[in-house]
């Protein structure tokens, strides 16, 4: 028998390309492939690639040069670049690094194995086709191994909503449901090869509308079926967009007890101005009652989101909009980012923000929103929650695991395994994690 060839997958960006990176890994392992922690020792290299971030394509072009000389010593080598980028930037990138062998968008990836296989033979491949078929289902898997406590499952894909910042609508395409008996079934699957907690993705997740029995199913509808496989303790869900919090989801965050509270909800901004600039289609007004329906539905809920600083056109006023927000909604963890142009999209042609202004106004914000993040993790002391464990901790006889809010907690002195849940109370809160005790 032939020794197996190694795989290494490099992962950037959000969740979404995290699960795809594990389908990616099933796909070729099915073709041989084992995966490896090492560039060094692989036979292909995968680059699964993000756009969302600045200057993501130059970093994915500078990551490939520093393969040149690998390649140099291991001519069969084959470096592959999958993922948005590549969606955006196919024939750009193998004009301008002769060393990638096939390129491959985030809707193709199941035509990986056919690809391989072609570029073994010393064609350079290109596939950032939006195909028909249900990729999901024409992958083929590897043998099905154990696996952690937690799982990531996509349910939705693209996005219809064309923010004037995001590249998503060129890069995913439109907004597509999966079916949800194949979720269901893929979620049994992973709960008997030992998940516990899945988190449900989608670039627009509570937009999902997927088949069912009798008629599309509602994200709250799929929860509510998903609440029904045993041995699934805990269910989670992002990205979600405002315009599509319907009432029965909202009802869900209350009534589901599988349904964790905590809730991304990304509002980018506090001015109404900029909000229409950005084509949110929400305002801030609408937000806030949102988010004050949801609270009244799970009065504990941690509400987490996105903002965009130094957006075209924004004011100091604007600004300050967006800090009265923050104020108002009080958030437990947030994700905040200073504008950068993409290429293509309607913000990148209009007047851009002075780049210290902008500068200033993140670190201002990030401020405040690092002060909430403090004051919630800190309310949590003399707390009891409930928290899986995923890893042993960096002690003796640490365990660390994430609480029903996402919060990281490292319990000492425990004797428990990973993949059990266990009540603990909450004696400290330091920076980014909490410090608990295991209720015996």
């Amino acid at each position: 028998m032939s020794a197996p060839k190694k795989l290494f997958i490099k992962t950037y960006g959000c969740q979404m390309n995290v699960y795809d990176s594990e389908r990616m890994a099933e796909a070729l392992g099915g073709e041989g492939y084992v995966e490896t922690k090492s560039a060094d020792d692989a036979d292909m290299i995968l680059l699964n690639t993000c756009h969302i971030r600045e200057k993501a394509a130059e970093k994915v072009y500078s990551e490939l040069g520093r393969f040149k000389g690998l390649k140099a010593e291991k001519p069969d080598l084959k470096i592959g670049v999958a993922g948005c980028v590549a969606q955006a930037e196919g024939e750009e990138i193998m004009r301008r690094q002769p060393l990638v062998d096939l390129v491959v968008g985030p809707q193709s990836y199941h035509r990986l194995p056919e690809m391989e296989a072609k570029a073994r033979e010393g064609e350079k491949v290109l596939d950032t086709d939006f195909p028909e078929e249900d990729k999901f289902e024409k992958l083929k898997s590897r043998p099905k191994a154990k696996r952690g406590p937690t799982a990531f499952l996509t349910v939705q894909e693209g996005c219809d909503k064309f923010c004037a910042f995001c590249v998503v609508p060129y890069t995913r395409g439109a907004e597509v449901s999966r079916p949800a008996d194949r979720i269901l079934r893929e979620a049994q699957e992973l709960v008997e090869r030992g998940v516990r907690e899945i988190t449900l993705l989608g670039q627009n997740v509570n937009a999902y509308h997927g088949a069912g029995a009798n008629g599309d199913l509602t994200l709250a509808q799929l929860i509510w079926e998903l609440d029904k496989i045993d041995g699934l303790e805990r269910i989670r869900f992002t990205t979600s967009h405002p315009n599509d919090m319907q009432d029965d989801l909202i009802e869900a965050h209350g009534t589901c007890a599988k349904l964790m509270p905590y809730l991304h909800l990304p509002v980018q901004a506090g001015s109404d101005k900029i909000l229409k600039r950005m084509n949110r289609s929400h305002t801030a007004e609408s937000y806030i009652r949102l988010i004050e329906r949801i609270r009244a539905a799970r009065p504990d809920i941690l509400i987490s989101g996105d903002f965009i600083v130094g957006f075209p056109e924004e004011t100091e006023e604007d600004f300050q909009a967006t800090m009265d927000l923050v104020e108002e909604v009080k958030y437990g963890t947030a994700y905040s980012f200073k504008y950068s142009t993409r290429p293509g999209t309607p913000a990148a042609e209009r007047a851009q923000v002075d780049p210290a202004a902008a500068d200033d106004r993140l670190q201002r914000l990030q401020a405040l929103l690092g002060r909430q993040q403090r004051e919630v993790q800190e309310s949590m002391v003399g707390r009891e929650v409930s928290v899986l464990f995923e890893k042993t901790g960096r002690l003796p006889g640490q365990m660390v695991g994430k609480s029903d809010y996402l919060h990281a907690v490292h319990v000492a002195d425990c004797p428990r395994e990973i993949g059990e849940l266990a009540k603990v109370r909450i004696v400290s809160s330091g920076p980014n994690s909490l410090a608990g005790e295991l209720l015996r």
